[in-house]
């Protein structure tokens, strides 16, 4: 098709052809003319792009969200992915990634498994400011640190590669967290699939407080193994690892980080949840 005869489809047509697209291509090719982005702004296109059960999230949804309050489905769609709602009495939060529109879900620390978890001796149960989650958990002290979430893979969008992340933050007197021996791993509980196995992950990685971890190679320092990195919420992200979710209607993702080897004490993390979402190149 020569450039003059996509001009001059009807618009139906050019809604239709930009529905087998992506949101990413959608924008982009919105900007070629008036009657390219009058086919864009479609509701039509945008209902495409919104996961089938959209409706059933949203009214699990503790976030105040009506779908009566958008006039179009693009702004709707815009919503999900610039804010997180907090579904099924706050222990997770659901939100859609811009470019693809994919699903991506976190679970709260609620809704995680943490070993001595409702020991207050151990962990504390607090509310954080810039936490999306009404509480948090703060680990006081252990040697066994053992952190685990799962979620169905019904859940979240077929055959796409997903990474899960700790999100998380470290305090000025914590100590223990830079031990070689921390892990994180993801992996398919039911019904097979490719997972990653374990990887090394540093939470804390401070090299003045860690010196035993890392590798010097004249004035610079290396380590082997995940770090963390910045979010723009004001939490770090360590990824645990990832999956490719072949299995849409059979299986369950389980997300572990531990150290449970050396025996150290720990203490100074504060959980704020597990992500997932798929990765950047995953299709």
């Amino acid at each position: 098709m020569q450039e003059a005869d996509f001009y001059a489809l009807p618009e139906g047509c050019v809604t239709n052809i930009l529905s087998l697209t992506s949101p990413l291509d959608v924008s982009v090719l919105s900007l070629v003319s008036s009657m390219v982005k009058s086919a864009a702004d479609s509701d039509v296109i945008w209902e495409k792009f919104l996961p089938s059960n959209y409706r059933e999230i949203v009214s699990t949804s503790v976030s105040n969200l009506n779908l009566n309050d958008f006039r179009t489905k693009k702004e709707l769609y815009f919503r999900l992915c610039d804010h997180p709602i907090i579904l099924e009495g706050g222990t997770k939060s659901f939100q859609l990634e811009k470019r693809s529109g994919k699903k991506c879900f976190m679970l709260g620390a609620k809704e995680l498994g943490i070993a001595w978890g409702d020991t207050p001796q151990y962990w504390e149960w607090k509310s954080q400011p810039d936490s999306r989650f009404a509480e948090v958990a703060g680990l006081r002290s252990v040697c066994w640190l053992h952190i685990q979430g799962k979620i169905d893979t019904q859940m979240l969008s077929p055959n796409t590669n997903y990474a899960a992340y700790l999100v998380f933050k470290v305090t000025d007197e914590s100590y223990g967290l830079d031990n070689p021996t921390t892990e994180g791993s993801v992996q398919f509980v039911l019904g097979g699939g490719n997972a990653s196995g374990y990887r090394t992950v540093h939470l804390d990685y401070d090299s003045n407080r860690a010196p035993h971890r890392r590798h010097r190679r004249s004035s610079v320092t290396q380590y082997v193994g995940q770090l963390p990195n910045a979010r723009g919420d004001g939490w770090m992200e360590i990824e645990l690892g990832e999956f490719y979710n072949d299995r849409g209607e059979d299986g369950e993702v389980k997300m572990t980080l531990e150290e449970v080897k050396n025996g150290d004490w720990k203490s100074g993390l504060i959980v704020e949840g597990m992500e997932l979402r798929p990765k950047e190149n995953s299709t």
